[in-house]
């Protein structure tokens, strides 16, 4: 592992004084030295660093046992059609993410290396041109982003993915060469899109034929419910009506738009966050505008836009029917996270609220449809999984939410799946989506203080906990929640170290299954965020830091984060300086792109030294006096001296300032 920068610890400038000479002082952050003892460590700053130390030698093991000296996945298989490339780039999704919040040093250039590699890997077996997508949905696309997005937030200064993020955002500009969007009708001319432009129908694993022999696609039905002759599963296993079901979704389900292509909207941000260029931002706000626009038309959030750009166009004038859309698959849970993908994107260009109306709409649309006592495995998909992370069993029954909608009406009952409504607030900060937010864990017939411990593979699924513990009914949740994924990480490690590293066949989820990195609870503990929205949101925070000696993004090493609680008017949060030898310096931002206003720093002092005994500590008996000072930056430095501590309050005037991609040039090198 690369080394870090330790120094000694020494005396700290007061609060706000910068070092003589330099840069004049109004240009200075403000900085605050932490002065209280840490005392007996708290047990979940003990458990943030163990995680720290074991995450980086289980992200090594699994580079060692599953990549090639390129960074490409050992893999010797085809892939004859056009899926299967996000399940590459997914192996590495959260790798980033962890360098970003203090992973160690190296990790940065070995992930810029993986997703090389695979790039390279994915062109060679034809899925890939010009290092991008030729042409899939946006489902499928903005999982393999997230690796991308993550290597873009985490080093900015780096001047090729900087000249990638803009050339892949160009080609879904009106005028691009290849001609994804249509202006006049405000689409994407066709559900799977990329460096190939549109590419008509769903590729030749379904365009000839679709059987009943797919085992995989069996539990969600059929994908059209109206094809003549066709009303069950059965029914598929007549050739004829194969082939007839094959052709509709051709022509049908693979021409005009889909609503999950609204998280192409992220890759368009990620490229404004450089360099805030108008034409980037335009076209996000008319596609997503244009969205809106139909779902107030209709009364509901549509999933599908003809090559006309009519709704219902080639679905009976429905609207639902659509690709990854309402019926097929997944229903809300592509809709739900398309539109929360597109709303947050049109929130980040300025007024971040303004657009949240296309995010509550299908999320308020299921609500609607709510039912309670629903026995757990009524879903038409059977999804154990839910029933086992909420630690239901048999017999037991939940209070659900349709997930689907087709010609027989609302379908697939689930319990709500609470990320959504924890986003659509946590972004807008509005009371309004707080009181949905508090409706669904009222109506959830489940405790959201327990921390079941499951992890699937966009590794979410533990914001009820979290929210208990930020509204204060939960305070046990920091060290569960990290022995958690403590425990995630040794169970991977155990995959990884029992199996044989070869990839069988075509089982391309098989890197998913045993990556060992695991950044769910330490994103929300240290940043104060819910989990990166897996199909294909950016990574947002509400603090984030920078470590300042070793000048790169991060924790410093012995530093852990508690963001304790957070509100439309600011966060509190507690740092703790583990090491007994070190100082340790970081730059607290405001915002996962520096996008908030800290206003005033609220803070306790006292526990001074005994004087010429610079080991023995007085703990404070009386109160601990109140400091605070007046910041009006998006960020500050603090000091942590040797088994040092702070608790901020920060006041914050939220989204105050434009999203970027931050770097400061005086601190910072770039990071290779």
């Amino acid at each position: 592992m690369s080394a870090r920068h330790d120094i000694p610890a020494t005396g700290a400038n007061s609060v706000g004084t910068p070092p003589s000479g330099g840069t004049p002082p109004e240009a200075r952050p403000v900085e605050i030295t932490a002065t209280l003892p840490t005392g007996p460590p708290p047990a979940w700053a003990v458990l943030q660093r163990h995680l720290f130390d074991e995450l980086d030698s289980a992200w090594r093991l699994f580079g060692d046992r599953y990549t090639e000296p390129d960074g490409r996945l050992r893999f010797s298989g085809t892939i004859p059609d056009r899926d299967g490339a996000d399940d590459f780039y997914e192996a590495f999704f959260n790798w980033p993410a962890l360098y970003r919040l203090g992973g160690a040093d190296d990790l940065l250039p070995a992930v810029k290396r993986h997703w090389e590699g695979v790039t390279a890997q994915l062109t060679e077996l034809g899925l890939y041109r010009d290092e991008f997508e030729r042409g899939y949905d946006w489902f499928h696309q903005g999982e393999a982003l997230l690796m991308f997005y993550g290597i873009c937030a985490a080093d900015p200064a780096d001047q090729r993915f900087r000249d990638r993020a803009r050339r892949f955002a160009e080609q879904y500009l009106p005028g691009s060469a290849t001609g994804n969007y249509d202006p006049a009708t405000r689409t994407l001319r066709s559900p799977h899109n990329g460096s190939d432009g549109p590419r008509t129908g769903l590729g030749p694993q379904w365009d000839d034929r679709f059987g009943h022999e797919q085992r995989g696609m069996r539990p969600y039905g059929l994908p059209l419910r109206d094809v003549p002759g066709i009303t069950s599963w059965d029914d598929l296993a007549d050739e004829d009506n194969a082939v007839r079901m094959g052709h509709a979704m051709r022509d049908r389900l693979g021409r005009g738009d889909t609503a999950v292509d609204l998280a192409a909207t992220a890759l368009v941000v990620n490229a404004w966050l450089y360099d805030h260029d108008p034409r980037l931002a335009d076209w996000v706000l008319e596609y997503v505008d244009a969205w809106r626009e139909r779902a107030a038309a209709v009364g509901a959030m549509p999933d599908n836009v003809g090559p006309s750009g009519e709704v219902g166009e080639d679905h009976g004038g429905r609207w639902y029917g659509g690709h990854y859309g309402w019926t097929w698959p997944h229903g809300v849970h592509s809709i739900g996270a398309a539109t929360l993908v597109g709303a947050i994107s049109a929130g980040m260009l300025g007024r971040a609220d303004a657009r949240l109306d296309l995010a509550r709409r299908p999320l308020d649309q299921v609500w609607e449809q709510r039912r309670t006592a629903m026995p757990y495995d009524t879903g038409a998909t059977r999804r154990p999984g839910w029933a086992h992370a909420l630690g239901l069993g048999e017999g037991r029954t939940v209070n659900a939410l349709p997930t689907r909608v087709g010609p027989e009406g609302w379908f697939d009952h689930q319990p709500a799946q609470v990320a959504y409504w924890t986003w659509l607030w946590w972004f807008g900060m509005r009371d309004e989506d707080r009181a949905r937010l508090d409706r669904v864990r009222e109506h959830s017939g489940y405790d959201w203080r327990e921390v079941h411990a499951f992890r699937d593979k966009e590794e979410a699924g533990h914001e009820a906990p979290w929210l208990a513990y930020l509204d204060g009914d939960n305070p046990g949740y920091p060290e569960r929640a990290l022995r958690m994924a403590l425990a995630q990480v040794a169970h991977r490690t155990a995959l990884m170290t029992a199996e044989n590293a070869d990839t069988d066949g075509l089982d391309l989820h098989k890197w998913q299954r045993v990556n060992p990195v695991v950044t769910e609870v330490l994103t929300q503990l240290t940043t104060g965020a819910p989990q990166t929205l897996y199909n294909g949101g950016l990574p947002l925070a509400r603090v984030r830091y920078d470590d300042l000696d070793a000048a790169r993004p991060g924790l410093p090493r012995d530093v852990a984060a508690l963001v304790e609680h957070l509100d439309s008017t600011g966060t509190t949060v507690q740092l703790v300086n583990l090491s007994t030898v070190h100082t340790r310096r970081l730059r607290l931002l405001a915002g996962g792109f520096g996008e908030h206003l800290i206003t005033e720093a609220h803070w306790t002092g006292g526990g001074e030294q005994y004087p010429g005994d610079s080991h023995d500590y007085h703990l404070p008996t009386g109160p601990e006096p109140e400091h605070s000072v007046p910041v009006d930056d998006n960020g500050l430095h603090l000091v942590l001296p040797p088994g040092r501590r702070i608790r901020l309050r920060l006041d914050m005037r939220l989204n105050a300032r434009p999203f970027a991609h931050h770097i400061s040039p005086t601190t910072f090198r770039r990071a290779r």
